[in-house]
């Protein structure tokens, strides 16, 4: 009989736990610096001095600034995206009233987490360099949304064609994406909006009564 243990099984060496930890702290920091001043005011002095790590483990670790925001980018990101898809499969049996709880709770998020709302108010004013990493750029998070999307519509909408719900995945994305830096009066209902458009798209009848 083996007595071999999975690797998966192993605590991670001294160093790779180390640098792991590390990296945590440093992309902690980073957020809460960003929420609080700005990225355009995070500097690499301030978060080697509040991570307790060296400037020059830094610039291993993610190569320059613009390397840690693309890293805090993603990791937010992903935490963002694992949200909004336990919302989609939670009402996946209707997909009208799943796509609007989606994007109310995405226009939500950037309401109250003081991140993404510190990174679109900067935009706003356009001076946040983080803003590239969040919307021009096709990644991460346009792209990983979108992909998202796409393949939660490939399991509740397949009747409709390839072609619609990748179409009506880079509406949703997008339209979503621009109510979340320019928001719009809560009377102009923003998810039935969106909503509205991707039955459109999807060649589905959407009614308001029934969300």
């Amino acid at each position: 009989m083996s007595m071999g243990t999975d690797s998966a099984e192993r605590p991670d060496p001294p160093r790779v736990a180390w640098r792991r930890q590390m990296r945590e702290r440093v992309l902690d920091e980073a957020w809460t610096l960003a929420a609080q001043e700005g990225w355009d005011r995070v500097t690499l002095a301030d978060l080697a001095g509040r991570a307790e790590v060296s400037r020059p483990s830094i610039y291993k670790e993610f190569g320059d600034r613009a390397g840690i925001g693309r890293a805090l980018v993603e990791r937010e990101t992903e935490r963002f995206l694992l949200g909004l898809a336990a919302v989609l499969d939670e009402h996946r049996d209707d997909l009208a009233t799943a796509i609007r709880k989606g994007v109310a709770h995405a226009l939500a998020e950037a309401s109250v987490n003081p991140f993404i709302g510190a990174v679109l108010t900067a935009a706003r004013g356009g001076t946040d360099a983080l803003l590239p990493f969040l919307t021009s750029r096709p990644d991460p998070v346009f792209s990983s949304a979108k992909s998202l999307m796409v393949a939660w519509l490939g399991e509740v909408a397949p009747q409709a064609t390839a072609g619609q719900r990748e179409e009506a995945a880079d509406v949703v994305v997008r339209l979503t994406l621009s109510h979340m830096l320019l928001p719009a009066p809560p009377s102009d209902d923003a998810p039935g909006r969106v909503t509205r458009t991707l039955c459109a798209v999807l060649d589905m009848p959407y009614s308001d009564a029934a969300v």
